[in-house]
């Protein structure tokens, strides 16, 4: 997804953590010297960003048990999801009152076909009105074939000068109201620090977290939040997740029809 807010928060996670991996590096070089063993650090795979783990068994482990998926926009229009690994995809369809992304439609069909989840998301621009918005995502969405299990998704990254309370009453807004049109409760996107600053009191709504450089899934949900549904751990060479569920429970939070 496009991440505009998040850039200069990514930076400087990104050169903290390599302060760390220099640190934990010049740790492990003495305790060789030394002849001293004991709790092993995580690894410095991902610039050292993981938990600290007794056995590196103990984490693959986890890793395994998670559900992997992709979310793909307009600027990878040709993604070819039947060569896909992925269990889930879930694609743009629209921003703000009037943009829909040229590539849904088709996305959405491969999706269809392949038999994976799949859901649509909507990036959210808090200087306009929220209903008009949803409005326009539901219309986009709603023109395409259905299936039970289909996810919808608020993308929310940028304020557009509004105040916290403003861009969390707007998110609160166009979340209820996708919620009354559709009878499911969309999933909350959004930078682990904005979901932190602007997400208070949307614990209803299942949270998609992006935090970089972490271990696949080794994220603490921010904000009200007692959990988290997707870590998007990665941007490169596109967004990659993981699912804390698996493909059948994450339906279940999908369209009922």
């Amino acid at each position: 997804m496009p991440k505009p807010q998040l850039a200069a928060t990514l930076k400087n996670q990104l050169s903290e953590r390599f302060g760390l991996a220099v640190g934990g590096a010049i740790l492990a070089g003495a305790v060789a010297l030394t002849g001293v063993t004991g709790t092993a650090l995580a690894s410095p795979a991902g610039l050292g960003a993981g938990p600290v783990v007794g056995h590196a068994a103990t984490q693959q482990h986890a890793e395994h048990s998670l559900s992997y998926g992709l979310d793909i926009s307009n600027y990878e229009p040709l993604y070819d999801w039947s060569a896909s690994s992925a269990q889930f995809g879930i694609v743009k369809a629209t921003e703000g009152t009037a943009f829909r992304d040229a590539s849904f439609a088709r996305h959405w069909r491969e999706l269809g076909d392949k038999g994976i989840v799949r859901g649509a998301y909507h990036f959210g621009h808090p200087g306009n009105d929220p209903i008009a918005e949803a409005d326009h995502f539901l219309a986009v969405v709603n023109a395409q074939p259905a299936k039970p299990g289909d996810l919808l998704v608020l993308d929310l990254e940028t304020t557009d000068g509004r105040s916290v309370d403003q861009v969390n009453a707007w998110a609160k807004a166009w979340l209820s109201h996708v919620k009354a049109r559709t009878g499911i409760a969309p999933m909350f996107y959004s930078g682990w620090n904005f979901a932190d600053t602007y997400g208070k009191g949307l614990a209803e709504y299942p949270l998609w977290v992006a935090h970089y450089g972490r271990a696949k899934g080794a994220v603490t949900p921010p904000a009200d939040w007692k959990s988290w549904t997707i870590h998007q751990y990665t941007d490169s060479p596109i967004d990659q997740n993981v699912s804390a569920l698996s493909p059948d429970e994450l339906r279940g939070l999908g369209r009922r029809a």
